[in-house]
């Protein structure tokens, strides 16, 4: 390091932000994952030993993912190179492993390569590192917000063990909170601080387990607020409820926690809960999803699951996704909110996704019969020359406008696809059809 990485260094130290500054440098001094970082589990026991292997760390922001790799880095013998996949290329990387080969020949010295935000390396980029990763020239620890599971590389992740951290719970937030409000080397002790127990059990409950968002906000509170006249900075509830002034909701409209909620809001609905579905529909709107794509699985929600039990559902969950895409937001939501709790509380049904489901199935096992000849068009040129349409016998010349006649091809017509069930309007259609079968 020459003196212009030293001063830079430095002057990082003491103008980063305070969730940097705050970053342990030892196990110890890690708030919450004690299921991974617990004194008899594995991970604390190779970082103690230096004898880690390949892992990769996933989690929502601000759980600890860097934290706990930067608490490797001050404690391995190894060399330890940070890059993040947001921003390195392949340059970056084979500089790295370039500089890895030279450490393990000449000085019989390991490298331990830390890729933030790893899941965003393409699956070249990923494959470039495997072989690397493999013979040991690199140890590699990935950090990743999104499922490793489905975005990191099925060869990568058989070579590492993938440690899930969990959101920090309430009382774990506190404890940072009281550590950046009164550290005086770290934090922000040297303003002469003091934080309200009303105002910090307010941001350990809204920063959602998300350390990042509460010191975010203790930073701007102590930065913002003028002394009182006693010569402290005093954070009071009101000025807390103005340094974050939403509740931190982790929803990536492209990872687990859209797949995650939008789960949960169809299964609430099928499920008959109209409390759980209506929260789950507050939690996406609040996070900013489209309405077009939640009108979307309202529509299919009511065909799939209530169909014919409630033929007036579809109906509903149509008109609503018409009018909410014809209002916006904020009204949309309480359009949304009463197809959604009118599907919840409906009977349900699936017969018509299984009778589909059925006839596909048919379809792709059997070759595709031939239309029987009295259903054929006979309308056409040459049509009743070819005996088209001969025996047709029309409904509405028979009682009940029903006539029982052969509509499935020769070795299907005993076939049975809809099945309609006893719940809500289906029970009628059932009886309905008994009725003119036996007549």
């Amino acid at each position: 390091m020459d003196l212009f990485d030293y001063m830079r260094n430095n002057t990082l130290q003491k103008e980063s932000p305070l969730a940097a500054r705050l970053r342990p440098s030892k196990l110890e001094e890690i708030v919450g994952q004690q299921h991974i970082i617990g004194k008899d589990k594995l991970l604390y026991r190779a970082i103690k030993a230096d004898k880690l292997s390949s892992i990769i760390f996933y989690g929502p922001p601000g759980t600890g993912k860097t934290t706990i790799a930067k608490v490797i880095a001050n404690t391995t013998s190894a060399e330890f190179t940070q890059i993040n996949a947001t921003v390195a290329g392949k340059k970056d990387m084979e500089l790295v492993v370039d500089q890895a080969k030279n450490n393990l020949g000449m000085y019989g010295k390991k490298t331990i390569l830390f890729v933030d935000e790893i899941h965003r390396f393409n699956k070249g980029q990923q494959d470039y590192l495997l072989p690397f990763v493999e013979d040991g020239t690199l140890i590699l620890i990935g950090a990743t917000t999104e499922n490793p599971y489905f975005e990191v590389n099925s060869a990568l992740l058989s070579r590492s063990i993938v440690f899930e951290l969990k959101s920090l719970a309430k009382a774990d937030i506190s404890k940072l909170i009281e550590r950046a409000v009164y550290d005086s080397e770290r934090g922000m002790g040297a303003y002469d601080a003091e934080i309200d127990e009303d105002a910090k059990e307010f941001l350990a409950d809204i920063s959602n387990g998300d350390a990042r968002s509460a010191l975010n906000a203790i930073e701007l509170a102590v930065l913002t607020t003028e002394k009182s006249s006693n010569g402290k900075i005093r954070i009071t509830l009101e000025v807390a409820e103005e340094c974050i002034q939403k509740r931190v909701i982790r929803y990536d409209k492209s990872g687990d926690n859209h797949y995650d909620t939008i789960s949960a809001f169809i299964k609430s609905m099928r499920g008959s809960d109209p409390d759980a579905a209506v929260y789950y529909l507050s939690r996406m709107l609040y996070a900013g999803e489209s309405i077009t794509f939640i009108a979307r699985r309202i529509m299919i929600c009511a065909s799939e699951d209530v169909g014919n039990a409630d033929p007036n559902a579809l109906c509903v969950a149509v008109a609503a996704s018409q009018a909410a895409e014809r209002i916006g937001m904020p009204e949309a939501r309480i359009i949304l909110a009463q197809a959604v709790t009118y599907i919840a509380t409906a009977p349900k049904s699936n017969a018509a996704i299984t009778a589909i489901d059925k006839a596909y199935g048919i379809m792709e096992a059997t070759k595709t019969a031939s239309i029987p000849k009295h259903l054929q068009d006979a309308h056409y040129k040459g049509a009743s020359k070819l005996g088209h349409g001969d025996g047709y016998q029309y409904a509405h010349n028979f009682p009940d406008n029903y006539v029982k006649q052969q509509y499935l091809p020769d070795g299907l017509e005993d076939m049975v696809f809809y099945q309609p069930t006893l719940n809500g309007y289906e029970k009628q259609i059932t009886e309905h059809m008994k009725k003119i079968r036996k007549e």
